[in-house]
């Protein structure tokens, strides 16, 4: 399985911290964020990562590079060099793609293509800006989900408040079991009206190889941009596709409040 992770934003959210540093790279523990999601990919079965970022975000690959320095400051300290040999253990499995103009989400994972050409599973899509909390991480959650009803594109879900419904990509689905829906539309960033459900699009996507053809000829949508959500729908004309809503709670990183409520999540801090 290929993974993709979008991590190209400009970060405007979290202005005037995220000038110099990259909001994947906030910390989270001793780990940066983009780590983090790096390892749920890999413990969901990716045996590659494309990270999707841009040329103004030179720490991303930098934190992964091996580092000799860093080994002989370290030669005293066994248990903190072998953090940093884990981490470029890491290195060997992330391929970078470059996304240089701000087209939107469905844009950025286009950028990805070429890596995973002529793959016949499911992409695992994961948001840089995204993390999950829960018991089990949420890409080894959909990556049984998708096994187990055929090697199906699923989607990651989270039930929001309807006065918040025009902030998400919003799907409406049958239920097949307990937080599982086979998906029957998606709207992006719908008006409480419009809005076909309270479930969200939540940051994780398993999506089949098919999306990367469909993104190719996706036009603008809402925004004036290439939306993921927009090509998924097109996807429901030949695939089924299924929701999953997480028993974990999904973590926006982007913002100051948001990064906060991760730190409290992921460190029983709070």
């Amino acid at each position: 399985m290929k993974a993709v992770i979008p991590a190209a934003g400009y970060g405007t959210r979290f202005l005037p911290a995220s000038k110099t540093v990259p909001k994947e790279m906030l910390p989270v523990g001793s780990k940066p964020a983009i780590q983090l999601i790096v390892e749920e990919a890999i413990a969901a079965g990716a045996d590659e990562v494309v990270i999707v970022t841009s040329k103004d975000k030179p720490s991303l690959r930098a934190h992964f590079d091996v580092d000799e320095l860093w080994h002989n400051r370290l030669k005293n300290k066994p248990e903190i060099d072998a953090e940093m040999v884990r981490l470029e253990e890491l290195s060997k499995k992330i391929s970078w793609a470059y996304q240089y103009e701000q087209k939107g989400l469905g844009h950025a994972v286009l950028q990805a293509e070429p890596f995973v050409r002529g793959e016949k599973d499911p992409v695992l899509v994961l948001l840089g800006d995204a993390l999950v909390s829960g018991k089990k991480l949420a890409s080894v959650e959909m990556a049984e989900i998708s096994r187990k009803y055929g090697n199906a594109s699923v989607v990651g879900l989270e039930r929001v408040p309807l006065e918040k419904v025009s902030r998400y990509g919003i799907v409406s689905g049958e239920k097949v079991e307990e937080g599982v829906f086979k998906l029957g539309s998606l709207v992006e960033k719908p008006s409480i009206e419009e809005a076909p459900s309270d479930m969200a699009i939540a940051g994780r996507y398993l999506l089949d190889p098919e999306i990367f053809t469909l993104l190719a000829s996706q036009e603008t949508g809402h925004g004036g941009e290439i939306q993921l959500t927009d090509s998924i729908q097109r996807l429901l004309s030949s695939r089924s596709v299924y929701g999953y809503v997480y028993p974990g709670k999904r973590h926006d990183i982007g913002n100051p409040q948001g990064y906060f409520e991760t730190l409290c999540a992921f460190n029983n801090h709070c």
